[in-house]
């Protein structure tokens, strides 16, 4: 039996580098799949390149921490600076969406506008994912999977990433990796006790790998994966450095590092004699 792997890109819409680099990394390379942002800069030009390429499976990038809102409904401005624009932090989302009803609807509202702004320009999002994982929330999460089955929506990403990816043969990750993947890894089993409709793959990689992911990765996921985590999502951050200078990110340089690991004929190879199938969300 096949092992079906999404290789998603998150950020599309982010800057023209990244565009670019995500459209070569799913003509050139093994991309199957991106989440668009559909508040920032470059969205108009990524829709475009959404549409030319339609074996590129295209979902929401949900966005509450970065750029301004598209939503005009006032509630919307609880989220915002008195400047217009997002001015919460994740963990301050968490905090605050978990306390207040108010700011609940605020979100609901913003996800809304974000979601029908993509379906009005011509796009059916295969699925829903978020920035900074604030889909993920458990205070969030159910109004994800209300808005999921509001526009017909298939799938969530289901942020559960195994712990074997801090051993052999997986190669290092960054100091913060632990945490951060312990704190996913809780919530997707917290959102698979709530609703577990919308979750359709078995784990999520690339969370503790975030901004590493070149072909050592690639060889322990071939190496290292159970076929009992068959659908599986790995979460990639492709791009050229243009445009980015202007964002708070910390990552730039390892942009081009995934997109060249996405674009190895390497990479293919050993996924092609694994009997690992390249799909998207859309085609589950």
């Amino acid at each position: 039996m096949d092992r079906l792997l999404i290789i998603n890109a998150d950020d599309f819409g982010l800057c023209e580098g990244v565009n670019r680099a995500i459209a070569e990394a799913h003509t050139n390379g093994i991309l199957t799949s991106t989440t668009l942002m559909a508040n920032m800069p470059s969205a108009e030009d990524a829709i475009k390149i959404a549409k030319s390429l339609p074996t590129l499976g295209t979902g929401i990038h949900l966005n509450l921490t970065d750029g301004k809102p598209l939503s005009k409904e006032q509630t919307v401005n609880l989220l915002t600076d008195t400047n217009g624009k997002f001015c919460f932090k994740a963990n301050q989302l968490a905090l605050k969406s978990l306390a207040s009803r108010k700011f609940r609807a605020a979100i609901k509202a913003e996800l809304a506008a974000q979601i029908q702004w993509a379906i009005d320009k011509g796009i059916k999002p295969t699925h829903l994912d978020s920035h900074k994982h604030i889909h993920s929330f458990p205070s969030i999460y159910p109004i994800v999977c209300s808005l999921a089955k509001q526009y017909n929506i298939g799938a969530i990403r289901f942020t559960y990433e195994p712990t074997s990816v801090f051993s052999a043969p997986w190669p290092p990750t960054d100091k913060d990796a632990p945490k951060r993947t312990r704190l996913t890894r809780m919530m997707a089993r917290i959102n698979r006790f709530q609703n577990p409709e919308f979750l359709k793959t078995k784990a999520t990689y690339g969370i503790a790998h975030t901004g590493k992911i070149d072909i050592n990765f690639f060889k322990a996921l071939v190496m290292d994966t159970p076929s009992g985590y068959s659908p599986a999502e790995v979460m990639t951050h492709p791009g050229y450095i243009e445009g980015l200078e202007k964002f708070k990110t910390r990552l730039v340089e390892s942009r081009k590092l995934e997109f060249d690991t996405l674009c190895s004929k390497e990479v293919r190879q050993f996924l092609q004699d694994a009997g690992v199938k390249l799909i998207h969300y859309g085609q589950l």
